[in-house]
């Protein structure tokens, strides 16, 4: 699908979209949950589609409430003789998250899985999972590191020692399971992960959150390099089974962030729904703005933001990388260079996207230089619109919709719907706040498909 932005000047309110980290990490919550759980305001995009359907394959029974809420009912944990899975093959679509997250959850079966996925999702490195399954009793086999993976378990949680350079979502798979291992693989009254070089800690912050406000064993933090779970705290965690509770998604700082790097440019606009007291890493994306001279200002219904005469900055974006297409989308509109680190956690997203922003951008003009870790963006010499490609890459799709705003032209993004992944309103959002566009999405077709595929 194609769509075209034309130059546009934004006014209005707007409320952010759901937070997918937040959405699929309640659903592993839910799944390793002996409650009944409603779940509010939960995401419609494909990433949140194939969490879960992850977790009605696992066993845990998805039903629509209303358009804002749904229930899960999870029999995973209540299994005797064994956790056993529903069906023998997992499919993560193209979510990150869900292949590392729910892989160690779906580990804690004895029957043999194999888990499956699409587009750069089979281009991903997941070696971690050969390294480390087989010291806690998971047999594992993957094509040389890549997906498909076959597993069967169960999963028996031991002290260990990993990895944290690559992704922490590897790391937020193993906190869940050992977090739902059942008791009688409990050994000692400690049992603990030790973490190297641990990236997007934030995230962390995150699955620890939700781990709380599920209700189950939250292990002791030590600085992110040592995660100890206490064998009383494992022992307590099926109390309250029957009873509910209730979850409610937060707004998405990741997509917020486009909509204000949109105000930043054409607004002004204001954004509803964001919790400045959030864990999510790209709350961050207001440090950058601020560091731009963005007129940007927090009032009790939202964040307001306003075009201003931007200069270049300096942001460490390391534990938020996914903050890097909006960035640059705001750099672009920044007078001089701006210096962005992390570029090396880029290479395994959707796209390489460092290259990809290098070359998409570069097709509007905008000049980006790629030094080792560093990102330099020579902003405020106007940009051109141009025939743009998502590369697939949801985030790339949105921050060429943002910068062609103010771009000279029209600019026309190929592979349009790859927003679909995580925000799949965001060209409709863009049009109910005043921008010129031309194609689109269906977006009341998506809901309906949605709520469809939420039943059980």
């Amino acid at each position: 699908m194609k769509i075209t932005i034309h130059p546009s000047q934004l006014a209005g309110t707007i409320n952010a979209p759901a937070s997918k980290s937040s959405m699929q990490r309640a659903c592993a919550a839910a799944l390793i949950s002996t409650r009944k759980v409603f779940v509010k305001n939960p995401g419609h995009s494909n990433d949140d589609k194939a969490a879960l359907d992850i977790i009605k394959k696992l066993g845990a029974v998805v039903s629509e409430v209303d358009r804002e809420t749904i229930s899960i009912k999870s029999n995973f944990l209540s299994q005797a003789g064994g956790i056993t899975s529903k069906e023998n093959t997992i499919d993560c679509g193209e979510s990150g998250l869900s292949i590392r997250m729910f892989t160690p959850i779906a580990a804690l079966c004895k029957n043999k899985i194999t888990i499956t996925g699409c587009g750069s999702l089979t281009t991903r490195p997941l070696d971690f999972f050969d390294e480390v399954f087989p010291k806690l009793g998971v047999a594992v086999q993957s094509k040389a590191g890549k997906l498909p993976i076959t597993i069967q378990g169960p999963l028996q949680p031991k002290d260990i020692e990993i990895d944290g350079s690559l992704s922490s979502q590897f790391l937020t798979g193993l906190l869940f399971a050992y977090a739902a291992a059942p008791d009688q693989f409990i050994t000692g009254d400690n049992t603990f992960i030790k973490v190297n070089s641990l990236k997007s800690k934030p995230y962390i912050d995150l699955t620890l959150d939700v781990m709380k406000q599920f209700g189950l064993p939250v292990p002791e933090n030590k600085d992110y390099k040592e995660f100890i779970f206490h064998k009383k705290d494992l022992e307590t965690q099926r109390v309250g089974e029957n009873s509910e509770l209730t979850y409610t998604v937060e707004g998405d700082w990741s997509g917020g962030a486009f909509l204000l790097v949109a105000g930043a440019i054409a607004g002004p606009i204001t954004v509803t729904g964001l919790s400045i007291g959030s864990t999510q890493a790209d709350k961050k994306i207001v440090d950058a703005l601020m560091a731009a001279n963005a007129g940007i200002a927090m009032e009790a219904k939202g964040i307001k933001i306003h075009p201003t005469k931007m200069s270049a900055f300096e942001f460490d974006a390391t534990d938020c990388p996914d903050l890097f297409p909006p960035l640059v989308a705001l750099a672009a509109y920044c007078k001089g260079i701006t210096k962005i680190k992390g570029v090396s956690r880029l290479a395994y997203k959707e796209s390489n996207r460092g290259i990809t922003l290098q070359e998409e951008f570069g097709k509007m003009g905008l000049k980006i230089n790629l030094d080792s870790d560093f990102m330099h963006v020579h902003g405020g010499n106007g940009l051109k619109g141009a025939v743009v490609h998502s590369r697939h890459d949801h985030r790339i799709a949105m921050a060429c919709a943002v910068a062609a705003l103010k771009a000279e032209g029209e600019t026309v993004i190929e592979d349009a719907n790859a927003v679909n992944k995580s925000y799949p309103d965001f060209y409709d959002h863009l049009k109910q706040l005043g921008a010129k566009t031309e194609g689109g999405i269906d977006i009341e077709m998506m809901k309906k498909i949605f709520l469809q595929t939420g039943k059980s």
